[in-house]
Formats: C-alpha cells, sequence, structure tokens
C-alpha cells in the first residue's frame, strides 16, 4: 500500500465509530472527506482523488482489488497465486494482472469476510473449503500448510445474463438441428448426463436445457454449490450439500439430499454434479420413474463417463460392478459430452445413446459427432448425424406433445 493512501486510511479509521454499524454511503463520505482535507496539501489530481476513494473504500467495505475484478463480466475467472500474484480468464484465455494486495494480512482479512458471507470458517486446522459470493460466484480457498507458498483462492463466476440455447448456436458451441434434438429429448423424458473437462460448459449447457422442461412439471435441483438458474421452471425446489462443522457434525451431503428428493414428489431431478458414491442415488433416482433428469461429470469422453461412473458408484461398496452396470444402461438414456479446444472454444464434441448392455458391457451408438473439416489454429468442422435415436418409447408416449421435427431424428 502506498504511503498516501496508508496515511489516509489510518485517519479515516481514527474517525470510526467501531462500536456501532457505519452504512456504505456514510464511509464513502468520510473517506471523500478525508481525501478532500489530504487533498489540498498534496496537490492531487481529481483522477488520483477518485482512485484513492475507489481503493480505501474496497479495502474497508468491500473485495480490495477485486472488486473491479468481481464487476468485469468479461471476467470468468479470478486466480490469486498469493497476495503479490492475480491471473484472470477472459474469452477462455488466462492472463495475469498487475494487481497485488497490500499484504498477507490483506488477502487473508478478504479470505475471512467471504468465508464469513456463509458462516463458514477456514483456518490453518482446516484449510480447505469451498464458498460462494451473493451473486453466486464460487469460491475455492487453500490455505497454508496444505497450500505450500501462499494462500490460493479461486473464482469461478457466472454470467450475470443467461445463456440460452439460441446463444449457444450462435457461439457455434452445437448445431441448430442438435437443439431441436435435444429438445424433443427434454420435452419426452429422457434422461440425460452431461459430461465434460473443467470448464467445458457442463453447467451452461444444463442450465440452458431447463428451457425446454414443461412448465407444470416439478423439479428439484441438487448441488454442492447452488450453480443452476433454472428460470423457466415454476416449480422449483433447490437443495445444497453442507459441509460438516468444524467438529465434524451437521454435513448433509449430496447423497442425503438425493434420498430426501425422493420424497418430495419430484418430476425431474436435477443432480448437479456427480462426483463420489452419490452416483448410486442418481442412478437409482433415474431408475425410480423420474424421467427427464438430469446430471453431470468430469470425463474426457461419453465411453469414459461411463468408466468413471462405475467407479464413482464403485466406492459406495453397496452393488456389484455387474448390477452398477445395469443400472447406469437403465438409467441413463443419452450422454452429451462437451469439450474445449485448442482456439479455447466449447463445443459439444459428440451426443450419444445408450443402448443397454452387451456381453456384460454398455454398449454406445453416436448420434452426433463433431469433426473438424481443417486443421487450423482456430477449430472450422461441422456436426454430423451419425444415426437415429433407436429407443423411441419415450418419445410414443409423448408424441402429442412434439411436432414433426420427431422424424429428423428417428
Amino acid at each position: 500500500m502506498e504511503p498516501l493512501e496508508q496515511q489516509i486510511r489510518e485517519r479515516v479509521l481514527a474517525q470510526l465509530d467501531l462500536s456501532r454499524e457505519i452504512s456504505d454511503e456514510a464511509l464513502l463520505s468520510l473517506i471523500q472527506t478525508t481525501i478532500c482535507e489530504t487533498g489540498r496539501k498534496e496537490h492531487l489530481t481529481i483522477a488520483q482523488r477518485v482512485c484513492l476513494q475507489r481503493k480505501i473504500f474496497y479495502g474497508l467495505r468491500k473485495w480490495d482489488v477485486l472488486e473491479d475484478l468481481l464487476s468485469d463480466d468479461s471476467i470468468t475467472e479470478i486466480m490469486i497465486n498469493g497476495p503479490d500474484t492475480i491471473f484472470i480468464e477472459r474469452g477462455g484465455r488466462i492472463e495475469k494482472t498487475d494487481l497485488t494486495f497490500s499484504s498477507r494480512d490483506k488477502l487473508d482479512d478478504v479470505i475471512q469476510k467471504m468465508v464469513a458471507t456463509n458462516n463458514q470458517r477456514v483456518n490453518a486446522s482446516h484449510p480447505i473449503v469451498d464458498t460462494k459470493l451473493a451473486d453466486g460466484s464460487r469460491i475455492n480457498i487453500v490455505l497454508p500448510p496444505v497450500a505450500v507458498d501462499h494462500s490460493i483462492v479461486s473464482i469461478r463466476k457466472f454470467p450475470k445474463e443467461r445463456i440460452t440455447m439460441e446463444r449457444l448456436v450462435a457461439l457455434e458451441s452445437l448445431s441448430q438441428d442438435m437443439v431441436e434434438f435435444i429438445r424433443v429429448l427434454v420435452i419426452a423424458g429422457y434422461n440425460i448426463f452431461v459430461s465434460g473437462s473443467t470448464g467445458s460448459g457442463k453447467t451452461t449447457l444444463l442450465n440452458a436445457m431447463a428451457e425446454f422442461i414443461p412448465r407444470e412439471e416439478r423439479v428439484i435441483t441438487i448441488e454442492d454449490s447452488a450453480e443452476l438458474q433454472l428460470l423457466d421452471v415454476e416449480n422449483l425446489v433447490r437443495l445444497e450439500a453442507r459441509e460438516a462443522t468444524m467438529e465434524g457434525k451437521y454435513a448433509v451431503t449430496i447423497r442425503d439430499l438425493v434420498r430426501t428428493s425422493l420424497r418430495m414428489r419430484p418430476d425431474r431431478i436435477i443432480v448437479g454434479e456427480c462426483r463420489g458414491s452419490e452416483a448410486v442415488e442418481m442412478l437409482q433416482a433415474f431408475n425410480t420413474g423420474h424421467d427427464g433428469s438430469f446430471s453431470t461429470g468430469h470425463a474426457n469422453s461419453a465411453q469414459d463417463m461411463l468408466a468413471r461412473l462405475e467407479t464413482m458408484a464403485l466406492t459406495a461398496g453397496e452393488l456389484p460392478l455387474e448390477a452398477i452396470r445395469a443400472q447406469i444402461a437403465a438409467g441413463i438414456d443419452i450422454i452429451i459430452h462437451l469439450g474445449r479446444l485448442r482456439d479455447k472454444s466449447r463445443k459439444v464434441l459428440e451426443m450419444t445413446e445408450v443402448m443397454g448392455m452387451e456381453q456384460g458391457r454398455i454398449r454406445l451408438q453416436p448420434l452426433f459427432v463433431f469433426e473438424e473439416t481443417a486443421a487450423a489454429e482456430e477449430v472450422e468442422g461441422q456436426w454430423i448425424q451419425k444415426s437415429k435415436l433407436h429407443h423411441t418409447d419415450k418419445l410414443l408416449r409423448t408424441m402429442g406433445r412434439l411436432d414433426g421435427i420427431v422424424t429428423k431424428f428417428v
């Protein structure tokens, strides 16, 4: 922190009555007055005064040097590697900023303020925590000694404006034919699993898919950290897992929430992300008449997602592998796999139908595949429809709610 900024900050703090709350407006007025008094002696320009005002106010009341980054809608990720190193992701590309915290203590203050907004704690004995900001931005914090050099903070921001299917087509994340097909699948009640790497757009696609859910249906979402924004669903129940306290008590897991959701009369269940043993409950929910349910998971391909689901379900230690495979084959109808390509674009790489069991293994059939047409730095290609939908029983049950586009896909 510069000496003048430090001096003004100390003067402001000296005038504050710490025994009572002070509003943002009153604090801003006090900072302005103090800067004006100092500015006459230091011959500060208007631009310098405004800059000081922002820095001191953000440092005392908001998120310090992160404030401008958090308010910049073009930034999707903020990565803090200690007080002196801050990276951002903008347009799919990572760049280093020239912003720094005034000290390690200031970064620690901001971290404690972040976790306090959700009544959480983070310290040396509990050095890892996931939390979020009021706007839904997801935060992961890792403190020393687990983080060897400095405190590490990763902030995943989400767009304030919802990204629709129409917008995804404009971004060339998928084709119009695929959007029409997904609409048919969602309305007809096919269970869809979205896979992909970190940052490939799984949550974004899930939000967009929800616009096709019939408005009269009751939807229950289950997440580690609430990120889904299903604005088109009227009868919506949102459930969020809770970590254990410092004493190891009162945890509410994804598995707990999936179980209780079955007693809440859901039409569809959406599990934000499968990471572990909750895969067993997710598969059971998909197999108990809740047609049209969704979930997501990390994987390198649709085939790899099957292997990961098997591994996650096996960690529960409740079912043999053969039974798990049968649950997957019967419960999941479609796998949509997304990826981030070399030009940082996000695309649906394959849409696959789960065909069932064959000789003890799950068989997949590709429906749409993205094929590159030129080997260039900027990815160019098109989506090719490889086959038509084989399992049409759900379509036939809901044909009255669908229009003539169905014939394109069956």
